[in-house]
């Protein structure tokens, strides 16, 4: 019988891991040979926040960075780990998917992953801007570091860093000839295997040639009870290619990077019997029966990059960074979580964007300044059908959504060392933005949209047909005053504006347009923007054994965009609409700490975050009136307080060392939309992790049992709603039996997707 690709992986694992228990390995090569090892936990990580190399203590940012070491003996899989670890920070795959990633910090960020609506939180792969949340949720492997900048970023970052930026920087390529491989196997049969490799291409190291391949699988951690299959089952196949040019004065990287997601479709729970069929609530949270299983899920992404990087003269750096990338996703969501044909959403996905970003960095003496250009075309098309076969038979509310973005910018930031230890930094960026939009939104009879290889029949004439575009212009200023009175200290108090672009709703219905206004005008909405202003303190402290970093914040947010989408009827017929406002106003204020502390063997970690998140103004339409509900709406996916603790004892043993972690973090309650409902907020959870790895002398290879989760907790990370409310309160209502009111389908969607459950694993990697 033919082995599939996955089922024929597992035993290289399985070969991988068994080989290290048993020892049966080459003989270890000299410390010379031997790859680079993790740097003691008292070393600095060096970060490029501000686009040159600063240690992390020095940095006046709030700003936490994990090297790819510290990743690994952490266990983490991909970036969303990092929610655990740093303060104010809220980072999941986005409802069915794997790979389409929710991100806020300090509680801006955004979960719609639709064309149209910005980021609130820049990711970054190589210092290129990522501008669609599809395929952003990055596996970690071959990685050098990753940074998490907190607060508005609108000057060295530019458009979209409202909330901060998450910095993916993958390593470079060594100057000796190195292999790695790392095999993992684990609960639900997880089975991972990544290979790396380099070499120099002559004796001196001049040019270099490297690459990673990656292959991620898993089990379901439940079933879909209607189609058989697993469901929250991972099936990823990954690589990265590199060619490097080291020169005296000049560095080259081209880089080319794949990733094909091919992992079932996410089922959601439901939280109510179903009001049509009866269909249950089930035992098992990770168990589900949607029944839409067309288009057949799968996500590719594929980029590649340029970057140069010349020092003619001593104290300038000139860098030039060219980007393309392209992502398809292929998504069945069935809202409502079951069998029937009610609210299924097949969609469409299809990102493109080119970038060219341009950097002169000069420092002389006290000086220190940057000036740069950035460029990006991109262009994101959204098709989906809503289907809602329940309510009318074969009716089906199709869109399809073309939206293209062309934006440059120029900035500049200087910094000046007025004394030796007191610096002025200021900069600036000025942001030239436009967006083009093509909606069309068309019902169907008879069956799904021609698109989806429905055989529906047009009704009517399109609810949508809109082309336009508009334009945006903004400055984001930065300043800061930076103290250090002496090596083991850093005190800054900064400023910093951030926006977010405006656009049009994808999902909006333009013949819905109140008279006298144009389709243009009730589709759009502006752009947001945040002033936070901040004080940090970065010490060291008893001979550096401890380090802690602290700060305190508050951000005034305006022009608040809240993108949904709520029932409505459109010619007669129940319908789905788009609802965008800039609801209003803002403010989030809060404090900030981590700890690291290091004592002979023991080592202490951990965070603790604080945010008091607040809408000062929130105006909504009521019976055609606008009010202010701010009184009544939470800012989503912002727990008030959230931490983590860890500890780690490095015992020595004959031939190596043993390393025996314990950690815990917690987050207290987090609502998943700005009107509060009991059946998808989470209330607080902790979670409990621990590992136990063993090191070989000279780093020539690691064995590690990791788990996560140890006490199985049960906790939600996103939904789906479509009940009645009460417009003001946002309270749920109930019929004369009790029951809740679906607004959207016969069914009732109440919808949840679940975290992660208990995960034991073993990872073993090998060094030549």
């Amino acid at each position: 019988m033919a082995l599939t690709a996955r089922s024929s992986f597992r035993p290289i694992c399985a070969f991988l891991l068994s080989s290290v228990a048993l020892g049966a390995l080459p003989s270890a090569a000299s410390a010379a040979d031997a790859p680079p090892t993790a740097k003691p936990d008292n070393d600095e990580i060096i970060v490029t926040a501000r686009r040159r190399s600063e240690t992390l203590s020095s940095v006046p940012i709030a700003i936490s960075a994990f090297s790819g070491d510290q990743l690994a003996a952490q266990g983490a899989g991909d970036i969303t780990a990092l929610a655990d670890e740093v303060p104010n920070v809220t980072l999941e795959p986005s409802r069915g998917t794997n790979s389409t990633l929710s991100a806020f910090i300090r509680g801006v960020g955004q979960q719609d992953p639709v064309s149209g609506f910005e980021q609130g939180v820049g990711i970054y792969l190589d210092d290129v801007y990522l501008n669609r949340p599809q395929a952003a949720v990055l596996d970690i492997y071959d990685v050098e570091r990753v940074e998490v900048l907190r607060g508005p970023q609108g000057t060295l970052y530019g458009r979209n860093t409202i909330g901060g930026a998450i910095k993916y920087v993958t390593k470079k390529l060594d100057d000796k000839a190195h292999v790695q491989l790392r095999g993992t196997y684990g609960s639900y049969n997880q089975a991972d295997g990544v290979i790396t490799a380099s070499t120099p291409l002559d004796s001196n190291g001049l040019v270099r040639v490297g690459g990673s391949f990656a292959r991620l699988t898993r089990d379901g951690f439940g079933k879909n009870l209607t189609t058989g299959q697993g469901n929250y089952d991972k099936d990823i196949i990954a690589g990265r290619g590199t060619i490097e040019l080291h020169g005296s004065k000049i560095f080259a990287r081209i880089t080319g990077d794949y990733t094909h997601d091919m992992s079932n479709p996410r089922g959601g729970h439901r939280e109510i019997p179903g009001q049509l069929t009866g269909a249950p609530v089930l035992p098992n949270v990770f168990d589900t029966l949607s029944g839409l299983n067309s288009p057949k899920q799968d996500v590719k992404s594929w980029g590649g990059s340029i970057f140069l990087e010349a020092k003619p003269i001593d104290g300038l750096t000139l860098r030039s960074i060219t980007a393309y990338r392209k992502d398809d996703s292929a998504s069945p969501i069935d809202f409502d979580a079951s069998a029937s044909q009610d609210v299924d959403v097949p969609a469409y996905y299809r990102n493109r964007q080119l970038s060219q970003e341009l950097q002169a960095l000069y420092s002389s003496g006290r000086f220190n300044g940057m000036v740069g250009f950035y460029y990006l075309n991109a262009t994101a098309l959204t098709q989906f059908d809503v289907r809602l076969y329940t309510t009318v038979s074969g009716l089906t509310a199709y869109t399809d959504a073309k939206i293209v973005t062309d934006t440059m910018a120029g900035f500049a930031n200087f910094t000046y060392d007025v004394t030796d230890h007191i610096s002025l930094e200021a900069g600036g960026r000025y942001t030239w933005d436009k967006r083009g939009a093509t909606i069309l939104r068309q019902n169907y009879l008879g069956g799904g949209s021609p698109t989806f290889g429905g055989a529906g029949i047009p009704f009517g004439t399109p609810s949508t047909n809109f082309f336009g575009n508009a334009t945006y212009t903004k400055f984001t200023p930065r300043a800061s005053i930076n103290w250090r009175p002496d090596d083991n200290n850093t005190i800054y108090v900064s400023y910093s504006q951030g926006f977010k672009g405006g656009g049009f709703d994808p999902r909006g219905v333009g013949v819905n347009a109140p008279p006298g206004v144009s389709q243009g005008q009730f589709l759009s909405f502006r752009p947001e923007k945040v002033d936070n202003y901040e004080v940090g303190v970065k010490t060291r402290l008893f001979d550096r054994k401890l380090a802690l970093n602290l700060a305190a914040f508050r951000m005034d947010y305006k022009d608040v965009q809240i993108p949904g989408s709520v029932a409505c009827t459109v010619a007669g017929l129940p319908n789905f609409c788009g609802v965008v406002s800039n609801a209003g106003k803002a403010r989030m204020q809060g404090v900030e700490a981590e700890g690291h502390f290091k004592m002979g063997p023991l080592t202490l970690n951990g965070s603790l975050g604080y945010i008091d998140a607040k809408y000062l103004q929130y105006i909504t339409l009521i019976n055609g009136a606008p009010m202010d509900v701010a009184a009544y709406r939470k800012v989503q996916n912002t727990p008030a307080w959230n931490g983590n603790a860890s500890a780690t004892l490095a015992l020595p043993v004959p031939k190596g060392s043993l390393d025996l972690t314990g950690g815990m973090s917690w987050k207290s309650t987090t609502y998943q939309f700005e009107i509060p409902n009991p059946y998808l907020d989470q209330p607080a959870y902790a979670l409990f992790d621990a590992s136990i790895v063993y090191h070989a002398p000279g780093g020539r290879w690691t064995l590690g049992v990791y788990g996560k989760n140890l006490a199985d907790k049960r906790y939600k990370t996103s939904g789906y709603t479509y009940v009645a409310g009460d417009a003001v309160t946002g309270a749920l209502t109930r019929n004369a039996q009790g029951n809740l009111i679906p607004t959207l389908g016969k069914e009732g969607v109440l919808t949840t997707y679940w975290g992660n459950p208990r995960q034991v694993f073993a990872t073993a990697t090998l060094n030549f």
